[in-house]
């Protein structure tokens, strides 16, 4: 694998997001993760996983350097991936704890809410569904699993927003539940991700498919539509033209 690296400790895989400094999400990433994620979830010897980063990133989300240059199958490939990897996290029925040890906004997000719980470190880092903003409708799915988390209200105020929170805020709203010291946010996921993994396995993890059913049927069902208007918006001038000035500023950085 290129841009994950896994380990497996007492039955505890751990994912690390290895790609770059900012770990951003191509389609290798997404691949080997959701590729990843369904060979844990089968697989009997291990009885819950971790995600996190490294360094000072999370993930900063989608890779829209390299989503921009695709072409339109290209573009439409990538996006059907995404819905599909995202509805398998939400579908993952074991424990699953993202150790969110610094900026995690859009799409790294989007992995952080999949998961059970989410253990963030305490300092100057970013967190949240900033998608309007940078042009991209959001679709249904992933308002009904920001409002698993926040509630409805609070999901729709945000995403309209496009607002990012600090940890703290991330905390308050309950986007995060608990936020440590940066040298702690392994040891602190760990000991989450262990009391769900000490429950009767198949009690736990019936509960949670039980607690997300609808969140599931949501995230799993035809999104055919969805994908067309937002792909529609994806190639039109005005959120070329917000993909491109981003682009430029993240290029002289």
């Amino acid at each position: 694998m290129n841009t994950i690296k896994v380990t497996v400790k007492d039955r505890l895989a751990i994912i690390t997001l290895n790609r770059g400094k900012s770990n951003a999400l191509n389609r290798e990433m997404i691949t080997e993760l959701n590729d990843m994620i369904l060979n844990i979830d089968a697989d009997a010897s291990i009885g819950g996983a971790m995600i996190t980063g490294t360094g000072h990133f999370f993930s900063a989300g989608l890779d829209l350097i390299e989503l921009y240059n695709y072409d339109e199958a290209e573009t439409r490939s990538f996006w059907t991936l995404f819905f599909q990897f995202t509805a398998n996290l939400c579908k993952f029925k074991k424990p699953l704890v993202a150790a969110i040890n610094g900026h995690s906004p859009a799409g790294g997000c989007v992995i952080g809410i999949a998961c059970d719980a989410r253990i963030m470190a305490e300092g100057k880092y970013i967190i949240g569904l900033n998608e309007v903003p940078v042009g991209i409708i959001v679709p249904h799915s992933i308002f009904k699993l920001y409002a698993f988390w926040l509630g409805e209200a609070d999901a729709s105020r945000s995403l309209l927003e496009g607002k990012l929170f600090n940890p703290e805020e991330a905390l308050k709203i309950g986007l995060v539940d608990e936020v440590v010291n940066h040298d702690s946010i392994l040891t602190a996921a760990e000991r989450r991700v262990r009391k769900y993994m000490a429950f009767e396995a198949n009690t736990w993890q019936q509960s949670k498919l039980n607690i997300r059913q609808e969140l599931i049927n949501t995230i799993s069902a035809d999104q055919t539509d969805t994908l067309n208007n937002m792909l529609a918006q994806w190639w039109s001038p005005a959120t070329r033209s917000i993909l491109k000035t981003i682009i430029d500023n993240l290029q002289k950085k």
